[in-house]
């Protein structure tokens, strides 16, 4: 196979919306494994460690499109076409991010979600053909990281892809454990404790305590706590809320409710 299909693919790739035209339209040149083929050189790849990611998506043609892209972005991919083979994959591979479609076979992308969430925090990017604001906040309630409504460029889906890893794993390793009475919120390892105990937080979530946390007292803006969890994503302020009222549940089940507040018409503080 020459290289130049592969290459000449991606580029087509750019100029289109994922989902629709695009996927009817376009067919695919060539069987996606003879892509492991292809040079990382020719699509200018830095040779580092590929994160792994789980693509869930029950129409095949739009599923190889975006293991095509992803892997030509120097991503490695397993795919799941439907919501049992994507809990089965997810429990096998381990992947770094999960991109999870909401209408699927046998689980939809909700039920599938709220069952990662309870062994995992693995980020978790929803997509959805469905606009609808509902949608949206049910899928930031259930500890989705992030959603994409279709269609959607693949540029754009890259750029989520990227940020909600930058915001799960680039934390700041050099700062100190912050401890405010029986809270410990630790950025190095992302981890924050309760008297030894363990909080099950999302990457969002864990984001949003820990700037909550750095200035305990001070009332932080909603707005300003979206630029700091979500900053590259579309969600509304309201969003904000929807995660720190799971935190406000997570703490209330140790015993902290209380510590973080809500202030009227702004947006929250942590007690200290």
């Amino acid at each position: 196979m020459p290289e130049s299909i592969g290459v000449d693919l991606i580029k087509k790739t750019q100029n289109f919306s994922l989902y629709g035209s695009y996927t009817k339209s376009l067919s695919l040149p060539f069987r996606l494994k003879n892509m492991n083929k292809l040079s990382l050189k020719t699509v200018g790849v830095k040779l580092t460690k590929m994160a792994l990611i789980l693509i869930v998506e029950d129409e095949r043609e739009l599923a190889e499109t975006l293991e095509l892209y992803l892997r030509n972005h120097n991503f490695q991919t397993e795919r799941a076409k439907d919501g049992d083979e994507a809990l089965r994959l997810f429990r096998a591979a381990k992947p770094d991010l999960v991109l999870l479609d909401v209408m699927m076979p046998k689980r939809d992308g909700f039920e599938v979600l709220k069952i990662i969430r309870a062994e995992s925090l693995t980020p978790v990017i929803m997509l959805t053909a469905k606009a609808e604001e509902i949608d949206k906040v049910l899928s930031l309630g259930l500890g989705a990281d992030d959603y994409l409504v279709k269609p959607y460029s693949l540029r754009e889906l890259l750029a989520r892809i990227q940020a909600v890893l930058r915001r799960s794993q680039d934390l700041d390793k050099h700062s100190l454990t912050i401890r405010l009475g029986d809270l410990e919120v630790d950025s190095y390892s992302m981890c924050a404790k309760v008297r030894g105990k363990v909080l099950n937080l999302t990457p969002t979530e864990f984001k949003l305590l820990h700037h909550l946390a750095l200035t305990p007292g001070r009332a932080i803006t909603r707005s300003e706590l979206l630029e700091v969890a979500m900053p590259e994503s579309e969600a509304l302020e309201s969003a904000v809320n929807v995660h720190l009222k799971n935190l406000r549940y997570k703490l209330d089940e140790v015993g902290l409710a209380d510590m973080l507040i809500t202030v009227r018409g702004l947006g929250y503080r942590l007690s200290t």
